[in-house]
């Protein structure tokens, strides 16, 4: 009983000034730390962030809302699209195009549903056979026990020797470690988007990879350390590696064999399944000028509130709608105007997690009794996991990976962020959630293995009022005035009322209870 007393002090802690009223300190079992306001002048305490953070400088050819390069700066120039995806009923899963989106905004729907709004900026979504290796792909996160050694395999696409941040991963390839007697010690495979990993002790080591079929290995030690390859293009090999601390940076990067023609077929090149609009795109839309909504239709009442780029047939078979990525590209080639540039650059980034945060290797978001999801930390790959369950009585609260219908890699996002909106009840199957601007709000970000108290701000800056060009959502320490920085790569946002609950239900494993509307049905 101490012990789970402890906790709970711990957590409220945590939220203490999170918000403009702080959480009573005799709250015992759940935290409520969702407040929002449209008052810019709120004043908070301000932490100190690490010292060490570096963050992100934006430059040509970086994608402002991951903070990695594309593969094609050119596409920087389109302007980004927004496409609303369906998640019930169940057939439409798994969706197609969700892992290729920088920011993925979950809402929710009523009834005990949620919905995506996807925004694709810099990249299209492509469809992929994944290389895989001659292994099972590795299905359960790294848990890390001792010192880490390991990293990724991945497909070396331009065959430059160098690891690409587009350039994506082999699963299932097998990985053998050595101890310096070339003693067999462990065997592994790598995951669904090409990262393996040993827990070892401090000690000498080799690591030999198995290459797949219709392919070799790429050169070796070109460029950084942490985005060469380490193995011997003829034996697949390591060099003998000297642990005393954790070793992340042994990769393997693989090119297609000459003449190899792959026999698979691609999966169909779609996004979706796609449907109807709701209020609150109107509001995340601003975040992106001159973007593109993509959704079937609406009701009346929130059909006039909407941007109209562009429609779709409004069906529920197999889902929705399938939009086919070719339209896509042209309805972003169609949408651009020279003189509304995309000018998305509003969050840092950087590598180095701020200090402070509490350990968080597992988070659930329970919606509702048939929509439950799961984030699983990967030491790894530095990124969360997602699950999701199967939505159906016998099964319920089973969860199961989330898959990217077009490449069949698991659901991978380096950033998680529960935002605590306020939502009104327009009727009892519609909501207004308020991100229009001059907002503020509370937020949890997991990055890293951590989570972190923040506030989430649509307040206008003085530039966006004088060029009258809003910018994206922004994300603050709880000052209010210094960024927080993001982990480079993609974030997944879980926009929830400011009722919704959290607690920690065993050490770093955390449940976020939604909190349904009044009014709602």
């Amino acid at each position: 009983m101490k012990v789970q007393s402890a906790v709970v002090l711990v957590i409220a802690l945590f939220f203490a000034g999170c918000s403009p009223n702080p959480i009573p300190a005799a709250q015992t079992q759940e935290s409520e730390p969702g407040q929002t306001n449209n008052n810019p002048s709120a004043s908070q305490p301000t932490p100190t962030p690490g010292s060490d953070i570096a963050p992100t400088q934006i430059h040509e050819g970086l994608n402002p809302l991951t903070g990695l390069t594309v593969p094609d700066a050119s596409l920087l120039e389109l302007p980004a699209m927004l496409v609303s995806i369906s998640t019930f009923p169940v057939t439409a899963r798994p969706q197609a195009g969700l892992s290729f989106a920088p920011f993925v905004f979950e809402i929710y729907i009523t009834e005990g549903t949620t919905r995506y709004l996807t925004t694709f900026y810099g990249e299209f979504p492509a469809p992929e056979v994944p290389l895989t290796g001659d292994c099972d792909v590795r299905r359960e996160p790294f848990e890390l026990t001792d010192l880490i050694l390991g990293s990724r395999v991945w497909l070396d696409a331009n065959q430059s020797g160098k690891q690409d941040d587009y350039e994506r991963g082999a699963g299932g390839v097998c990985v053998n470690l050595y101890d310096e007697d070339l003693n067999l010690l462990k065997q592994t495979a790598t995951d669904s988007n090409g990262y393996y990993g040993f827990n070892v002790s401090t000690g000498r080591y080799s690591v030999a990879f198995a290459k797949p079929d219709g392919t070799e290995f790429t050169q070796k030690n070109i460029g950084v350390e942490e985005k060469d390859s380490d193995v011997d293009q003829a034996t697949g090999w390591t060099e003998a590696l000297d642990v005393t601390s954790p070793l992340l940076s042994v990769d393997a990067g693989l090119i297609p064999s000459p003449g190899f023609t792959p026999t698979s077929e691609l999966p169909p090149a779609q996004v979706g399944p796609v449907r109807s609009g709701r209020l609150v795109y109107a509001d995340i839309a601003d975040f992106f000028k001159g973007s593109c909504l993509i959704y079937a239709f609406a009701s009346a009442e929130v059909l006039v509130e909407l941007p109209k780029c562009a429609f779709v047939d409004h069906n529920i078979q197999g889902g929705g709608y399938m939009l086919d990525i070719d339209e896509l590209t042209r309805l972003a080639e169609d949408r651009r105007d020279p003189g509304v540039p995309a000018v998305y650059v509003s969050n840092i980034f950087s590598d180095n997690p701020p200090d402070g945060g509490m350990p968080a290797s597992k988070v659930y978001l329970h919606i509702a009794w048939l929509n439950e999801t799961g984030w699983y930390y990967d030491s790894l790959s530095e990124s969360y996991w997602r699950y999701v369950d199967e939505s159906t009585p016998e099964r319920v609260g089973i969860l199961h990976p989330e898959i990217d219908r077009l490449t069949g890699r698991q659901l991978q996002f380096e950033n998680v962020i529960v935002l605590f909106a306020q939502h009104d009840v327009i009727s009892p199957t519609n909501l207004d959630i308020h991100l229009e601007q001059d907002w503020l709000g509370d937020a949890l970000l997991f990055r890293d293995g951590k989570m972190y108290k923040i506030r989430w701000s649509t307040v206008a800056s003085e530039e966006e009022l004088q060029t009258g060009i809003r910018k994206p959502i922004k994300f603050y320490f709880p000052d209010e005035t210094t960024l927080f920085p993001l982990k480079p790569g993609h974030t997944w946002v879980s926009i929830v009322t400011p009722t919704t609950t959290l607690k920690e239900t065993r050490p770093a494993e955390w449940w976020v209870q939604f909190s349904q509307p009044p009014g709602a049905k």
